[in-house]
């Protein structure tokens, strides 16, 4: 089955469980913790309940944040399997500033090859895959229900979108100053230090911040030059933005060694890793150098 034949009903998944979520988000809801001391609400179940559901008729493995944690015995042999963060950005739904994504990826031999990423609150859209760029569709609920309602064939289904959505990286959205987007939550010393190492080399450099997987889709988007993430990620935190960020013509490497970063590792714990736009610019760190 080829890679876009997934794209239907991988965006169908999304959008439902967004709206499972944001049913969520305008309760007064509870808020229970994992063990690493994470937050863990309601909308997290409901929305990976949802996502298995739908994914189930595909037949490939599921390996989700909210799922049975399953050993690398139990899945060292997948080839090809969904990667999900049912709710990314737990702690922007709990402050409630709409920073949260839906995010699923298909992950084939170790690289993630399709990408969705849903913003509920904002009803907005990323999605690419490796073999057919990567778009962003807003009012993505209205859309996508007009497009369904019309159509059934998945490959028609698929055309439509695309003709609706805009291709990224969108020329408008690219900034004149060399800008980079850190986490809105996990600030570091050592993303201030890369801030002073651009500056030196492009002048002016503006540093904005964001919550989730959205961090990726601004690099994919054109809206930010540079995500370096020097912090705690998980495999399911990045995949689906990394599908879309590579499909945009975005680089997403390892911070030190400056290769491809990988997925169904044995630790499902990313390295320190760096987003950037195919552009020329110099560092001395090797995931910063010149594409």
């Amino acid at each position: 089955m080829t890679i876009e034949a997934f794209l239907s009903r991988t965006i169908d998944a999304a959008i439902q469980a967004g709206k499972a979520v944001l049913d969520v988000y305008a309760t007064d809801f509870a808020v229970d913790h994992k063990a690493d001391d994470s937050p863990l609400t309601l909308a997290d179940r409901k929305s990976h309940r949802i996502l298995v559901e739908a994914l189930a008729p595909t037949q490939l493995p599921v390996l989700s944040e909210e799922g049975r944690h399953l050993t690398y015995a139990e899945r060292r042999d997948w080839q090809r399997f969904w990667l999900l963060d049912p709710l990314d950005g737990t702690k922007e739904f709990v402050k409630r500033n709409g920073e949260f994504t839906i995010n699923i990826a298909l992950i084939d031999q170790q690289a993630p090859v399709l990408g969705v990423i849903y913003v509920p609150v904002h009803d907005v859209l990323y999605f690419g895959t490796i073999t057919g760029g990567a778009f962003k569709l807003a009012s993505a609920d209205k859309a996508w229900a007009q497009i369904t309602a019309k159509e059934t064939d998945s490959d028609t289904i698929r055309q439509t979108l695309i003709r609706v959505s805009d291709p990224l990286p969108s020329p408008s959205s690219i900034p004149e100053v060399f800008t980079i987007v850190g986490s809105r939550s996990h600030s570091t010393p050592e993303v201030d230090q890369i801030k002073q190492e651009m500056a030196q080399i492009h002048g002016d450099v503006a540093l904005i911040s964001a919550g989730s997987s959205l961090k990726l889709c601004m690099v994919a988007e054109g809206r930010a030059h540079l995500y370096p993430r020097t912090g705690p990620t998980m495999e399911w935190d990045t995949a689906a933005g990394q599908a879309i960020a590579e499909a945009a013509g975005a680089r997403v490497l390892e911070f030190e060694s400056g290769r491809p970063l990988l997925y169904n590792k044995e630790n499902l714990l990313n390295p320190w890793f760096v987003v950037k736009r195919k552009q020329p610019f110099k560092a001395e760190s090797g995931c910063l150098r010149q594409s």
